[in-house]
């Protein structure tokens, strides 16, 4: 099973609001996640994400999406 780190959206129409998600890829982007991970709000750019658990992700051979590692970066989880 190939595990992504990857946006989920919630939110409203013309709302919408992200959870960051470890899920199989396979998945569908809104399926069943493995584990919440934290929440992106692109209307106020507030990032909340568990480093620890995040950290975890990475390390057992998780990858992250491209927008996933750019809110990584900034907050300083990974390089």
């Amino acid at each position: 099973m190939a595990v992504k780190l990857r946006l989920t959206r919630m939110g409203a129409k013309k709302a919408p609001f992200y959870r960051i998600v470890a899920i199989d890829e396979r998945k569908a982007r809104d399926g069943q996640y493995l584990e919440n991970i934290g929440t992106y709000d692109p209307s106020t750019s507030q990032v909340n994400i568990k480093s620890d658990r995040a950290l975890y992700w990475l390390g057992v051979g998780a990858q992250p999406t491209e927008t996933v590692r750019s809110l990584l970066k900034k907050q300083e989880i990974i390089k």
